[in-house]
């Protein structure tokens, strides 16, 4: 499915079932409804959610501050023969390369920051920061559409939130795991328990045809509609 259906649909459920739950869907919980409803797709660097977080504006500055500092690296000595023309080729190569694997670059470069000096104040921006790393190299559809994926995502939610209440680390979980729910629906389907052999695949829909839309448009009124029926429950 495309990223604006899976915000719809994977909010609208995590919505839904906290309120009929009894919970209250503040607004933590709906961020992390939003971004679980979307983070299965990290894995691909043109996704909703790393092209709006690394507009090709940003991508573009990042592509000249990295050429400016390989003149710099190169130019200044700072250091010592040949490192200073490795590093500075390195960057030169970085300021280069396509869009979409810049984006993985950068990515990459924030989950190694954050494992190590993240690390360091608490062990959970060591977990982010390395499932970050991973999701640069894994291929799309691949770990970060597994039942794994969603519970290292639970988790980590659940250890950084379950102070403040359970709503933010159900939210997220349950957006995340609707996702899963929804690509199984296309053509290609999920594997959720690598490396068992088990492929969950409906074939209803194929993402970009005309089906495919109809799809994804019954899902999004259904969604719709148990967003209300939950929330007139609520107020009974």
């Amino acid at each position: 499915m495309m990223g604006r259906a899976h915000i719809i649909i994977g909010t609208g459920v995590s919505w839904s079932v906290l309120v009929l739950q009894g919970y209250d869907v503040t607004l933590p919980a709906a961020a992390a409804a939003v971004i679980g409803s979307l983070l299965p797709d990290i894995d691909e660097p043109n996704s909703l959610l790393l092209s709006r977080t690394m507009p090709r504006k940003l991508l573009r500055w990042v592509q000249i501050l990295t050429l400016v500092g390989a003149v710099i690296v190169f130019m200044a000595g700072v250091f010592s023969y040949p490192w200073d023309w490795i590093l500075a080729g390195i960057m030169a190569i970085v300021a280069w390369i396509p869009s979409r694997s810049l984006r993985k670059v950068i990515l990459f470069a924030l989950g190694a920051g954050f494992a190590w000096y993240g690390g360091a104040y608490s062990p959970w921006n060591y977990i982010a920061g390395s499932l970050l790393v991973i999701c640069t190299i894994v291929p799309h559809r691949g770990l970060t559409h597994t039942l794994y994926g969603a519970v290292a995502w639970t988790g980590l939610l659940y250890g950084t939130t379950a102070a403040y209440g359970d709503s933010i680390w159900l939210a997220g979980g349950i957006a995340y795991i609707v996702h899963l729910l929804a690509d199984s629906l296309t053509n290609n389907g999920i594997k959720p328990l690598p490396p068992l052999n088990l492929r969950l695949r409906f074939r209803l829909m194929s993402t970009g045809t005309k089906k495919g839309a109809r799809v994804e448009n019954i899902c999004i009124a259904l969604t719709l509609l148990l967003v209300t029926v939950a929330y007139i429950f609520r107020s009974v």
